[in-house]
Protein backbone atom coordinates (compact mmCIF):
# COMPACT_ATOMS: atom_id res chain seq x y z
CA UNK A 1 0.00 0.00 0.00
CA UNK A 2 1.33 3.47 -0.90
CA UNK A 3 1.43 6.08 1.83
CA UNK A 4 2.51 9.63 2.32
CA UNK A 5 4.11 11.13 5.36
CA UNK A 6 2.68 14.07 7.23
CA UNK A 7 5.39 15.88 9.12
CA UNK A 8 3.60 17.88 11.78
CA UNK A 9 5.40 20.51 13.73
CA UNK A 10 6.07 17.93 16.45
CA UNK A 11 6.41 14.50 14.81
CA UNK A 12 6.43 12.35 11.69
CA UNK A 13 3.55 9.96 11.10
CA UNK A 14 2.18 7.73 8.35
CA UNK A 15 -1.19 8.82 7.02
CA UNK A 16 -3.84 7.74 4.50
CA UNK A 17 -3.12 6.09 1.14
CA UNK A 18 -2.62 8.06 -2.07
CA UNK A 19 -3.74 9.52 -4.41
CA UNK A 20 -5.01 12.81 -3.07
CA UNK A 21 -6.07 16.02 -4.75
CA UNK A 22 -3.93 19.07 -4.20
CA UNK A 23 -6.64 20.68 -2.06
CA UNK A 24 -6.55 17.70 0.30
CA UNK A 25 -2.76 17.77 0.46
CA UNK A 26 -2.29 21.43 1.33
CA UNK A 27 -2.64 21.67 5.10
CA UNK A 28 -2.31 24.58 7.47
CA UNK A 29 -0.17 22.88 10.09
CA UNK A 30 1.62 19.94 8.49
CA UNK A 31 4.35 19.42 5.94
CA UNK A 32 3.23 16.83 3.42
CA UNK A 33 5.88 14.44 2.09
CA UNK A 34 4.46 12.14 -0.57
CA UNK A 35 5.79 9.82 -3.29
CA UNK A 36 5.64 10.92 -6.92
CA UNK A 37 3.75 7.78 -7.99
CA UNK A 38 0.42 9.44 -8.76
CA UNK A 39 1.37 13.09 -8.29
CA UNK A 40 0.95 15.57 -11.14
CA UNK A 41 2.55 19.00 -10.92
CA UNK A 42 -0.45 20.70 -12.53
CA UNK A 43 -2.61 19.57 -9.60
CA UNK A 44 -0.60 21.83 -7.29
CA UNK A 45 -0.59 24.91 -9.51
CA UNK A 46 -1.68 28.03 -7.58
CA UNK A 47 -2.22 25.84 -4.48
CA UNK A 48 1.29 24.91 -3.31
CA UNK A 49 4.96 25.10 -4.07
CA UNK A 50 6.40 21.68 -4.82
CA UNK A 51 9.81 20.60 -3.62
CA UNK A 52 10.68 17.43 -5.48
CA UNK A 53 13.51 15.29 -4.16
CA UNK A 54 14.83 12.83 -6.73
CA UNK A 55 17.32 10.00 -6.33
CA UNK A 56 18.08 6.75 -8.13
CA UNK A 57 17.50 4.81 -4.90
CA UNK A 58 15.95 5.47 -1.49
CA UNK A 59 19.34 4.42 -0.09
CA UNK A 60 21.11 7.40 -1.69
CA UNK A 61 22.77 9.25 1.23
CA UNK A 62 21.98 12.62 -0.37
CA UNK A 63 18.28 11.67 -0.53
CA UNK A 64 18.24 10.60 3.13
CA UNK A 65 20.04 13.79 4.14
CA UNK A 66 17.62 15.99 2.17
CA UNK A 67 14.56 14.41 3.80
CA UNK A 68 16.21 14.82 7.19
CA UNK A 69 16.90 18.50 6.49
CA UNK A 70 13.31 19.10 5.38
CA UNK A 71 11.89 17.36 8.44
CA UNK A 72 14.07 19.46 10.78
CA UNK A 73 12.11 22.69 10.09
CA UNK A 74 8.70 21.82 8.67
CA UNK A 75 7.08 25.00 10.01
CA UNK A 76 9.07 27.24 7.64
CA UNK A 77 7.97 25.13 4.68
CA UNK A 78 4.34 24.98 5.79
CA UNK A 79 4.35 28.78 6.10
CA UNK A 80 5.40 28.94 2.42
CA UNK A 81 2.74 26.46 1.23
CA UNK A 82 5.22 23.72 0.37
CA UNK A 83 4.46 20.10 -0.49
CA UNK A 84 7.40 17.69 -0.77
CA UNK A 85 7.27 15.01 -3.46
CA UNK A 86 9.83 12.20 -3.48
CA UNK A 87 10.89 10.00 -6.38
CA UNK A 88 13.53 7.31 -5.87
CA UNK A 89 12.57 4.96 -8.70
CA UNK A 90 13.77 6.07 -12.15
CA UNK A 91 12.34 2.90 -13.73
CA UNK A 92 8.79 3.84 -12.68
CA UNK A 93 8.97 6.97 -14.88
CA UNK A 94 6.58 9.06 -12.81
CA UNK A 95 4.87 12.01 -14.48
CA UNK A 96 6.95 14.41 -12.39
CA UNK A 97 10.24 12.64 -13.23
CA UNK A 98 9.36 12.69 -16.92
CA UNK A 99 8.54 16.39 -16.76
CA UNK A 100 11.53 17.54 -14.67
CA UNK A 101 14.16 15.11 -16.04
CA UNK A 102 16.55 14.77 -13.10
CA UNK A 103 19.86 12.90 -13.20
CA UNK A 104 20.77 11.11 -9.99
CA UNK A 105 20.05 13.13 -6.87
CA UNK A 106 18.27 16.41 -7.54
CA UNK A 107 16.32 18.93 -5.52
CA UNK A 108 13.84 20.79 -7.73
CA UNK A 109 11.56 23.57 -6.48
CA UNK A 110 8.50 24.42 -8.53
CA UNK A 111 6.71 27.66 -7.65
CA UNK A 112 2.94 28.00 -7.41
CA UNK A 113 2.76 29.23 -11.01
CA UNK A 114 4.25 25.93 -12.21
CA UNK A 115 7.65 27.44 -13.06
CA UNK A 116 10.81 25.60 -12.02
CA UNK A 117 12.51 28.15 -9.80
CA UNK A 118 15.50 26.15 -8.62
CA UNK A 119 17.48 22.96 -9.33
CA UNK A 120 20.21 21.76 -7.01
CA UNK A 121 22.46 18.67 -7.29
CA UNK A 122 23.10 18.57 -3.52
CA UNK A 123 20.90 18.68 -0.41
CA UNK A 124 19.84 22.11 0.78
CA UNK A 125 18.67 23.05 4.25
CA UNK A 126 15.32 24.70 4.92
CA UNK A 127 16.96 28.05 5.61
CA UNK A 128 18.46 28.15 2.09
CA UNK A 129 15.21 26.91 0.54
CA UNK A 130 13.15 29.48 2.45
CA UNK A 131 15.42 32.31 1.35
CA UNK A 132 15.15 31.23 -2.29
CA UNK A 133 11.35 31.04 -2.07
CA UNK A 134 11.11 34.39 -0.29
CA UNK A 135 12.94 36.11 -3.15
CA UNK A 136 10.28 35.16 -5.70
CA UNK A 137 7.69 37.64 -6.92
CA UNK A 138 4.83 35.36 -5.88
CA UNK A 139 6.12 35.02 -2.32
CA UNK A 140 6.76 38.76 -2.06
CA UNK A 141 3.12 39.34 -3.06
CA UNK A 142 1.94 36.82 -0.46
CA UNK A 143 3.97 38.55 2.26
CA UNK A 144 2.54 41.92 1.25
CA UNK A 145 -1.02 40.56 1.33
CA UNK A 146 -0.43 38.94 4.74
CA UNK A 147 0.83 42.26 6.16
CA UNK A 148 -2.14 44.16 4.72
CA UNK A 149 -4.58 41.60 6.13
CA UNK A 150 -2.91 41.81 9.55
CA UNK A 151 -3.18 45.61 9.52
CA UNK A 152 -6.82 45.50 8.46
CA UNK A 153 -7.70 42.86 11.05
CA UNK A 154 -5.78 44.27 13.97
Amino acid sequence: MKHFIICTLTALSIAAPLPLLAQEVVADDALIIMPADDAVLADFQWEARVITVFADSPRDPAFARQIELLADRPDALVERNVVVVTDTDPAAKSDIRTQLRPRGFALVIVDKDGRVMLRKPDPWDVREISRAIDKTTLRQQEIKEEKEAARAGG
